[in-house]
């Protein structure tokens, strides 16, 4: 069985700093590229940040140079290091697995920023 589970949300104030864990179980977590999406209330769900199964990183426009991801394939973990938060980073964080056909989501985390 296939289990994505986030964690670290919260609510920080802006300028502040949150660290999202996305811990995985069931699969060879090493070969799958990792992603972490958002969604704010009432808006499209959007990429944050990515991380391929060879460390390649790639990021939205509105999170460079805040954001990062990182991930520990002996602890079958990926991470989202947000610092610089604002209010429009409010949303809910979940986490993707794909490999080949194979894609599976996580649950998500609520991070709420206030100003």
């Amino acid at each position: 069985q296939v289990q994505l589970v986030e964690s670290g949300g919260g609510l920080v104030q802006a300028g502040g700093s949150l660290r999202l864990s996305c811990a995985a179980s069931g699969i060879t977590f090493s070969i799958y590229a990792m992603t972490w999406y958002r969604q704010a209330p009432g808006k499209q769900r959007e990429l944050v940040a990515s991380i391929s199964s060879g460390s390649r990183t790639n990021y939205a426009d509105s999170v460079k140079g805040r954001f990062t991801i990182s991930r520990d394939n002996a602890k079958n973990t990926v991470y989202l290091q947000m610092n610089s938060l604002k209010p429009d980073d409010t949303a809910v964080y979940s986490c993707r697995a794909i490999f080949a056909h194979r894609d599976y989501w996580g649950q998500g985390t609520q991070v709420t920023v206030s100003s």
